[in-house]
């Protein structure tokens, strides 16, 4: 297993490329790359995990979401087999990563939340280091090319930016042909468009076969990235959905919002199957529901003469969603309120 950084207690079908693509056949097909049954984890009287239960389909980007403290950090390392959890159930592609712990070793690659890199090292040197690590691994020269650091070979660690060194963190972590990546809090301190030049990575990476881990407070990247997010908060699963439906839930389902050409009767709207709810935001009306929402709101104006404009579907989002499961705020730093 490939681990970049240091520990820190808590704080259907793809392309496959030839420099990051899975090692061997794995389990069969259709079954999960990852799987997690009732996991528990204390540290002392700190119950830092409470009965996680999550699968992850291959070639899938599952995000791990939560606050500073939540959980989420715990909940990796004990899946990557860094930490032995009190109770549950682990598999990663089958394996268990406290018994079978070579096997691990072979198809998961890690990166962790802090760097811990010697400064004088080439970047060369510490692939070289890393590939050592491995029966079969990635070319270096390709997998450089891949993650833009071609021209950064002979350059001291200590020279590279903050979005280089995710990069290479990034290519510690596939470097030994990984199945599976467990990525946690990767774009941390990052300037917005080196966290933008990251996901393109990340998406990339997966379109070449591997099956990623996303460990993030980051709202808007577990949006763009993740196929699912689990939201956690206070070492449980307060929810598990695809971003947009979890950002539908948020206000009890589909949402359109729109400025009436004329003013209207709200019972228009609220006779229809498919509203639940009607409300008004100055001179815009939000109506709430189900089904085809969008269409049948739209008929029922024509119907009486109203034309529909500057219209806004769905602008709830994973923010909306976790504040209303955990009655917190939770700010770019990953801190609630």
């Amino acid at each position: 297993m490939g681990v970049s950084g240091s520990v820190e207690a808590d704080a259907p079908t793809r392309t496959t490329g030839t420099a990051i693509s899975p090692r061997r056949p794995g389990q069969a097909a259709n079954g999960p790359a990852v799987e997690i049954a009732h996991l528990r984890k204390t540290y002392g009287p700190l119950v830092a995990v409470d009965d996680v239960s999550f699968s992850v389909a291959e070639g899938e980007i599952f995000g791990i979401l939560g606050p500073n403290g939540a959980g989420k950090t715990t909940t990796a390392e004990c899946a990557i087999g860094l930490r032995s959890p009190d109770s549950g159930t682990i598999r990663l592609l089958g394996l268990d990563p406290q018994a079978d712990r070579n096997e691990v070793h072979e198809i998961v690659g890690v990166q962790l939340q802090a760097s811990a890199l010697p400064a004088k090292l080439r970047v060369g040197e510490i692939l070289d280091m890393y590939r050592s690590f491995y029966r079969d691994p990635a070319d270096i020269s390709e997998l450089l090319d891949v993650l833009g650091l071609a021209g950064k070979r002979t350059d001291y660690y200590k020279s590279l930016s903050g979005g280089q060194r995710q990069r290479l963190s990034i290519a510690l972590a596939l470097i030994g042909r990984p199945k599976i990546a467990v990525l946690d809090e990767m774009t941390t301190g990052l300037d917005p468009q080196a966290r933008r030049d990251v996901w393109e990575l990340i998406e990339g990476v997966r379109d070449r076969g591997v099956t990623i881990v996303l460990v993030t407070h980051f709202m808007e990247e577990a949006e763009r990235l993740c196929d699912r997010v689990a939201l956690i908060d206070n070492g449980r699963i307060a929810a598990l959905d695809t971003p947009s439906n979890l950002a539908v839930k948020a206000r009890g389902g589909k949402s359109v919002r729109f400025l009436p050409s004329a003013p209207i009767d709200d019972r228009v709207l609220t006779g229809l199957p498919e509203v639940s709810r009607v409300e008004h935001e100055g001179q815009h009306v939000v109506v709430t529901g189900t089904g085809e929402l969008v269409n049948a709101v739209l008929f029922s104006l024509a119907a009486v003469g109203v034309t529909a404009r500057d219209v806004q579907l769905d602008s709830s989002n994973l923010e909306d969603a976790f504040v209303k499961l955990t009655g917190r705020h939770m700010d770019k730093e990953g801190l609630t309120t």
